[in-house]
């Protein structure tokens, strides 16, 4: 069993870092530079979209040989672009896990090689982590504590964000992924991929009062999510041929903001609860792109006296600046990997999690 090695510590460290970024864990190939201040010196992305259509999702083995077709290009690209050579980068920040392993093990061993052959540091990214601190490249003001929803197509978690790598999980989904009933959704009705955008233009045409669609453990004391069983209900509606297609998309769409809201509403209420004083609401990931989705969870921040902080879409989705921003934050404060660090399918921002009633693997 491989171990992954924890982090080295420097002691001296210069005052303005410059990272490079490496994202690869899905299907967006992305690179990046961002600065210790938070510039995005520069920021290129190859999507696969064209690729994946065709299958109405994400093919594991498409997407890691389009990785190592795209990614050294990527690079050049972005250093070409900002004038700057790997000599002049003070390290390389490359997602290490969680995600489809063969992509994630794509962008890692590049992100060795250059870390080896240019001896710069190498810092090992958890691809959650690159999203749960993206907040903090978008709004400098913000600071630690707060509370993270974080939603993508992979992942649906709610976690107490304390510092760089301190991480408490309060809730997470016991079966599918809030991104990825969208995908799923959108698969049903024949809107293409990806699915979440095709989703949200299609309930901007429909009701989302048509269809009775069920809101999973909205009753639940715990903040968990569970969508598996809405997916299973738009199959239903959608095969019953009553309900018009840009309905049930509405309809849908507001039964996953509802859920949200009333999930992050448990989790905020337990956090005051506990006297625990946060800074923000956040959220991010790619559903956080979503723009039926921020005006709920802004009344709901508001409520609770906090502001609600979401980055701007071209952030929320993987991208490579937050994976640099994530290695100048773990830069900064002199953490570092080794070359023997792993790649992961899995890695839990919180491993002491207790895992949810009724969950599967993705908990």
């Amino acid at each position: 069993m491989i171990v992954a090695l924890p982090p080295l510590m420097v002691a001296e460290k210069p005052p303005m870092a410059l990272v490079l970024g490496l994202e690869s864990s899905c299907d967006e190939t992305a690179v990046a530079l961002v600065d210790n201040d938070g510039n995005i010196i520069s920021s290129h992305l190859a999507t696969q979209e064209i690729l994946h259509r065709p299958y109405g999702g994400v093919v594991p083995e498409i997407a890691a040989r389009a990785h190592v077709e795209r990614l050294e290009p990527l690079v050049r690209k972005v250093l070409n672009e900002s004038g700057k050579n790997l000599s002049e980068i003070d390290a390389i920040a490359a997602t290490a896990g969680p995600g489809l392993i063969g992509g994630v093990m794509v962008g890692f061993v590049t992100g060795k090689a250059l870390s080896l052959a240019c001896k710069k540091p190498l810092i090992a990214i958890n691809h959650l982590e690159g999203h749960a601190l993206t907040p903090r490249l978008a709004d400098k003001t913000l600071s630690f504590p707060y509370l993270l929803l974080l939603i993508s197509g992979g992942h649906c978690q709610i976690l107490l964000v304390k510092n760089v790598g301190e991480y408490r999980r309060l809730a997470t989904t016991i079966d599918d992924a809030g991104g990825e009933a969208f995908d799923k959704t959108a698969k049903i009705l024949g809107l293409g991929f990806p699915g979440g955008p095709a989703v949200e233009r299609e309930a901007l045409n429909g009701d989302a009062t048509a269809v009775p669609l069920p809101r999973p453990l909205i009753k639940s004391k715990e903040p968990h999510f569970s969508f598996a069983g809405l997916k299973t209900a738009v199959l239903r509606a959608y095969q019953s041929g009553i309900y018009k297609r840009e309905d049930i998309a509405a309809s849908f769409q507001q039964a996953v903001i509802d859920c949200l809201v009333n999930r992050s509403e448990k989790a905020l209420k337990k956090l005051e609860g506990e006297n625990i004083q946060i800074n923000a609401f956040v959220i991010a990931g790619g559903m956080a792109a979503n723009q039926a989705i921020r005006p709920a969870l802004t009344a709901l921040a508001k409520a609770h006296n906090l502001p609600l902080i979401a980055p701007p879409p071209s952030l929320c989705t993987d991208n490579g600046a937050m994976i640099a921003w994530a290695g100048v934050e773990r830069f900064r404060l002199g953490m570092i990997d080794n070359l023997e660090s792993p790649a992961r399918a899995r890695w839990p921002l919180d491993p002491h999690a207790e895992k949810a009633r009724g969950a599967g693997v993705k908990a």
